[in-house]
């Protein structure tokens, strides 16, 4: 057996001798037969004269295990290891090496290994204690690394790193020879978990599918598209760049009946009641333009600017010229159109702060904000600062904002930022935790302060006061109210794994400071609350729904207390939200100044002068809500919904006090609403929305309105293309 393997080392010897090839005799090391086969490798030099030719049998050594700390390499696994000065937790910490990096080992202490930090001319060798450890994926910290590298190496025939990348760039004529021993399983190592993956770059990856020869047409939102994002754009700035488009139209079709005082052009009326039907059609085209900077799969983009521009056109016929302006003799219809910015800003992402990308993030400008999981508060698009972002892999979650309100176009809704900006002013400070307090529950706290300061008078469009109301004594009023809240979403599982409800929940205290009631005359405090829950369980295609909504009404108007509950900017999504008849629709108190009852898309009976442009109202009835619906999925592209809410007032004190009337009942009545969704395709880009509500008046809507005015319907459909 000797001689066989003399043999095999001569012939090769022999071989290295026709193609040239030799090494150096100080080099040379001898192989010993091993019963196990281990991995030989050689590194080919070129032939030079003074290089004799030696047996090869002296050449070629095993990778023998070193037993000199010095000589080891070794490779983090975890995702960062920090570095001490010395070899306890308390010393300083000098510094963290990351994932993947290769560190040398000098000596060991225990569980401690100290590495190699620099070496320089300059400042000599550096060093640092690191802990061996186990990761979170359960490997060691730190591993020995497999393979030639410069503190591993005992064998001076295979080069260092640094040399073997060297040799590489320059191996024109100096090709790599790896000699393999005869391959044994049973001593083939387990890959090292957690290694970086050896790849190779590609300088634009997003464009792979294009290269395989899959075209896509601009049209086509589901497949590679540069408009939604998919591919890169304006690579000569950056080559992260994404530019995504979305277009929306929005078109409304709407017929109702509500309250309309006689107009004064309309003779031989008996009755302060007209016609009270009224039909608007409405078309609103919402443009997306959004450009980032970075790849979003995981972490956030390093910035990113959006415009969102909309114009609407708008058509309105009604039975009483008085409903449209203040002046009759502009006739009984109005067409209108007006374009708005509904959002505008710029998204800076200011830090991870974590390995999975909890981020800290600071947005200026025209922006969306919503107060709570279902606006019963605040929400809009305002101009503002926004400081917002996530922890503990997105557990929590803050927001730290302030905004001044935007004016509002009185006949679409729209931005109109054409004119100053409001003296109105609102500062908001939230925090959401996931999983509180049981799991599958997201629970928020909210503190919002509202500092209004509108100190003149302003009158929309249509020639009617806004600011002030046109209640008491209509002179200018300030004020400063600060809200605190809770509020939650999510499942009940705790309850019953069988019987899963779900619950979403909000309640407000509201304090602050009237400077001037317009019914006192006088300075008022602020104190108010409110409640609103939804529980809902799900039956396979079918959801039940039971809703409880409460907001307290104002006792007695000529004391110093406001307890009459509003919110700054409400769009509630709840008991049916726009497709109720007293959620969606303005029913103006006719005779008790010139303010609603509640305002379009809310649900609160404020006496505003109007929602988007009046002030905040806290001398109101309140409201109490009892509601039950049910949501029946009964196609994938079809569902049908259905709502029926019984309303109260809290108090009509203030109520009786503006109609100059004794108002006893506090009930508003019944609102009774169907609906349906309709997807025809399946997805969002085009969707189909009907609904029909009617307000069956109580007690007290008769003894405000009479008993002709009951049975106030609203019909809608609405179709949405989405791009």
């Amino acid at each position: 057996m000797k001689n066989h393997h003399n043999l095999s080392t001569n012939s090769l010897a022999c071989l290295l001798v026709v193609f040239g090839l030799s090494v150096s005799p100080s080099q040379a090391k001898a192989v010993k037969p091993s019963k196990n086969p281990v991995l030989l490798a050689q590194r080919t030099e070129q032939p030079s004269k003074s290089m004799p030719v030696v047996d090869t049998a002296k050449t070629v050594a095993p990778l023998a295990q070193t037993t000199d700390q010095s000589s080891k390499l070794l490779q983090v696994i975890d995702i960062s290891i920090p570095v001490y000065s010395q070899p306890n937790l308390k010393s300083n910490q000098l510094a963290t090496v990351d994932r993947g990096t290769l560190v040398t080992l000098i000596a060991t202490q225990g569980d401690w290994y100290q590495i190699e930090l620099a070496n320089d001319a300059r400042d000599g060798q550096k060093t640092g204690w690191v802990l061996q450890n186990r990761s979170k994926e359960g490997a060691f910290a730190l591993q020995e690394l497999v393979g030639p590298g410069k503190a591993e190496v005992t064998n001076p025939l295979i080069t260092a790193p640094s040399e073997a990348f060297s040799s590489l760039r320059g191996q024109s004529s100096l090709p790599r020879v790896t000699t393999l021993a005869p391959f044994d399983p049973a001593q083939t190592t387990l890959p090292a978990p957690n290694l970086p993956r050896e790849s190779i770059s590609i300088p634009d990856r997003w464009r792979l599918m294009q290269t395989l020869g899959f075209k896509f047409p601009m049209y086509d939102p589901y497949n590679q598209n540069v408009l939604k994002g998919d591919l890169p754009v304006f690579t000569n700035l950056a080559p992260d760049l994404f530019f995504n488009l979305g277009v929306i139209s929005d078109n409304l079709l709407e017929f109702r009946t509500v309250p309309t005082p006689v107009s004064q052009t309309t003779s031989g009326s008996q009755n302060i009641f007209g016609n009270r039907s009224q039909q608007i059609q409405a078309s609103t085209l919402i443009l997306s333009l959004g450009l980032s900077k970075g790849n979003t799969t995981f972490r956030p983009p390093d910035f990113e600017f959006r415009f969102v521009p909309a114009i609407q056109f708008n058509h309105v016929n009604v039975g009483e010229a008085a409903a449209l302006y203040v002046d009759p003799t502009y006739g009984t219809q109005r067409n209108h159109s007006f374009l708005g910015v509904q959002e505008l800003f710029v998204d800076y992402h200011l830090r991870n702060v974590s390995p999975k990308f909890d981020f800290d993030s600071l947005r200026v400008g025209i922006q969306p904000f919503i107060s709570d999981f279902r606006g019963f508060l605040f929400q809009d698009t305002a101009m503002g600062v926004r400081v917002f972002g996530n922890r503990d892999s997105n557990r929590y979650q803050y927001n730290l904002a302030a905004f001044q309100r935007i004016e509002k176009d009185t006949n679409s809704g729209l931005n109109n930022i054409g004119k100053p900006l409001r003296d109105d002013y609102v500062f908001a400070a939230n925090l959401y935790k996931q999983d509180f307090p049981i799991l599958g529950f997201t629970s928020q706290v909210t503190a919002i302060h509202n500092l209004n300061r509108e100190t003149t008078v302003h009158y929309d469009e249509n020639g009617f006061l806004a600011r002030p109301a046109f209640l008491g004594d209509v002179r200018p009023r300030e004020y400063q109210v600060t809200y605190f809240g809770y509020s939650g979403d999510g499942h009940l599982g705790f309850l019953s794994d069988r019987y899963r409800l779900n619950l979403s929940t909000t309640s407000y205290a509201a304090v602050g400071k009237d400077n001037r009631s317009p019914l006192s005359q006088s300075a008022q405090d602020i104190q108010a609350y409110f409640h609103a829950s939804e529980l809902s369980r799900d039956f396979s295609w079918v959801r039940l729904r039971g809703s409880f909504l409460v907001a307290s009404g104002d006792k007695d108007p000529y004391d110093n207390k406001a307890t009459g509950f509003d919110a700054i900017f409400e769009n509630p999504q709840f008991a049916g939200s726009d497709t109720s008849y007293f959620i969606r629709q303005s029913t103006p108190l006719i005779g008790g100044g010139g303010v609603g009852l509640s305002g379009r898309n809310g649900l609160l009976p404020s006496l505003r002068s109007s929602k988007e442009q009046g002030q905040s109202n806290f001398q109101n009835p309140g409201l109490r809500l009892y509601g039950v619906g049910a949501d029946f999925d009964v196609l994938p592209k079809l569902r049908l919904f259905s709502n029926i809410n019984k309303l109260y007032f809290m108090d009509t004190s203030s109520l009786s006090v503006l109609r100059n009337q004794y108002v006893s009942s506090a009930d508003i009545g019944i609102d009774y609403s169907v609906g349906f969704h309709w997807r025809p395709y399946y997805n969002q880009n085009l969707l189909v929305n009907g609904s029909a509500a009617i307000l069956q008046f109580g007690d007290g809507m008769k003894q405000l309105y009479g008993n002709t005015q009951s049975n106030l319907r609203s019909i809608i459909l609405n179709a949405i293309f989405n791009f």
